[in-house]
């Protein structure tokens, strides 16, 4: 079933807000602590991790390194090399399914850009819970028995003296949108030969009802005469 245009329109426009989102960082992660005023942060990419600040990115892994985590390197992150391919790919597939107008394939669409988002931020939380937890407590300067540091999925953390917080970034918010507003217009409303079928229904029934009510004001028929 076929749905109206502006509803092809929407959806058309959910599938630009998932492009548009490889343009932009997905995530941030920052941290502030009395040593570090400004605060010290990273934006996580569809293709790459790279600090907000210049030299961001280079100061967390000299801090990781004194409590024993893994160094950020963006191209030991297999994920990246095909997150910016797979978003844009479902970017061109919406648009293709706004053409077409297809209700059934525009849910089939928003599912898959559900289940994707969960299946990221399943995976952004087995990173974060792998650098937090799998230290390397024999060369670590600084030793904290039973201290993890695992970055919040959302929200702020202390770590320390330190306070991480974690949050969509622009990236992320235009994917958040694209998710609702493909949702909206695949689950919601009538399609419009479904809108006809019920107006044509909803004639004949009053025509039938009509007629009923006619044929009970008449008067009786007199008897035939010869």
């Amino acid at each position: 079933m076929n749905v109206t245009g502006s509803r092809r329109a929407l959806f058309a426009v959910a599938s630009l807000m998932l492009g548009l989102a490889v343009l932009f960082p997905l995530w941030s992660v920052s941290l502030t602590a009395p040593q570090y005023p400004e605060g010290l942060g990273m934006y996580i990419w569809a293709h790459t991790v790279a600090g907000i600040g210049p030299n961001d990115l280079q100061n967390i892994n000299g801090l990781n390194h004194y409590i024993g985590m893994q160094v950020i390197e963006p191209d030991a992150i297999p994920e990246l090399k095909v997150m910016r391919p797979g978003i844009i790919l479902m970017s061109v597939a919406g648009l293709v399914i706004a053409f077409l107008g297809q209700r059934r394939w525009m849910r089939v669409w928003a599912g898959a850009l559900v289940l994707s988002a969960i299946v990221g931020l399943a995976d952004f939380y087995k990173w974060e819970y792998d650098y937090g937890h799998n230290l390397d407590l024999e060369n670590a300067p600084i030793k904290v028995p039973g201290m993890s540091y695992q970055p919040p999925l959302i929200g702020s953390k202390m770590l320390l003296n330190f306070t991480a917080t974690s949050w969509p970034a622009t990236g992320g918010f235009l994917a958040i949108g694209a998710v609702v507003l493909a949702f909206g217009v695949a689950f919601t409303g009538r399609t419009p030969n479904a809108s006809a079928s019920s107006l044509v229904g909803d004639a004949s029934t009053a025509g039938s009802a009509s007629a009923r009510r006619t044929s009970d004001n008449l008067p009786p028929s007199s008897p035939v005469t010869r």
